[in-house]
């Protein structure tokens, strides 16, 4: 098939493309296209017109303040990837980014487009809401808004984004002094295919090596990703023992859904044991840098 006709502008600045968005509810932004350009040709997407937002250079690049790492929203997969910055300050996203697509899919991919399009199977958006980080939008006046993931992913590629708002940046906290260890599994039909299920996780240690810390987020089994509470593990060792009794509390009332490629009871499981993984890893980490 071939897409419907529909126009293109290449607005220059965040202000004019904002303005184009505001003033057609029909028009769809054009980042990295990975998804989007697939979506077109088999006509499940039909937009009045496209705004290709790739050459505004306001959107590129990784910025590191005092307590934060802001990434623009079109920057490549494959730029936060390579980027020191992102390892250093955010591993989690940097382990979560080798798992997304193949290397051509990346270096044309989108942080940003990633978490616009809220696939509830994406790594980056996943992420997202194991840190809880920012997602700020801009309007044509210039005003931004900011989202937390929880109030932004609200279903399957469906998002609370602003009518007339433009996905600016993702922001990110700085890691801490303190030994921060991070752990990401997913488990799929082939290495880069979307993901039955998916774990992220975050520790925290103490000076005297127990947990200050832990955060774990589940994904592709729901209609969203989500944060699942794991506050019992802090004051812990972190024993395998302790996080399989904290996974399973945690992740008792998880809801999965039945699809064409695995079951609601599959996703369960496999969600459980992954989180369990995930955290090991996240601890053993931690465990590495404090020596």
């Amino acid at each position: 098939m071939k897409p419907v006709q529909f126009d293109y502008v290449r607005p220059r600045t965040v202000e004019d493309a904002c303005g184009i968005l505001a003033g057609d509810m029909d028009a769809r932004v054009l980042a990295g296209g990975q998804t989007l350009v697939p979506m077109l040709a088999m006509r499940l997407s039909r937009p009045s017109v496209l705004v290709d937002i790739t050459r505004i250079e306001a959107l590129r690049g990784i910025t590191l303040t005092d307590d934060t790492v802001e990434i623009g929203a079109v920057t490549r997969q494959a730029a936060a990837l390579a980027s020191e910055v992102i390892r250093d300050e955010v591993p989690l996203l940097a382990k979560a980014l080798r798992h997304v697509g193949h290397p051509p899919t990346r270096s044309r991919g989108t942080v940003g487009g990633s978490v616009a399009h809220g696939d509830p199977s994406a790594e980056i958006p996943l992420v997202m809401t194991v840190l809880g980080a920012g997602i700020v939008f801009t309007d044509d006046d210039g005003e931004e808004e900011a989202f937390e993931p929880a109030d932004f992913f609200i279903g399957p590629m469906l998002t609370s984004a602003p009518m007339g708002g433009l996905l600016s940046r993702l922001v990110f906290s700085r890691r801490g002094s303190a030994p921060t260890g991070t752990g990401f599994r997913e488990i799929a039909s082939r290495r880069s295919d979307y993901a039955f299920a998916s774990a992220g996780a975050q520790v925290v240690l103490k000076a005297d090596g127990t947990c200050a810390e832990a955060l774990l987020g589940i994904g592709s089994v729901g209609d969203t990703p989500v944060a699942v509470d794991v506050a019992g593990l802090s004051g812990t060792r972190l024993t395998d023992r302790d996080i399989r009794g904290a996974v399973a509390e945690a992740l008792e009332d998880l809801e999965t859904v039945d699809d064409l490629h695995a079951t609601a009871r599959y996703r369960k499981r496999a969600a459980a044991r992954l989180a369990e993984l995930a955290l090991t890893e996240a601890r053993d980490d931690a465990l590495e840098q404090a020596g």
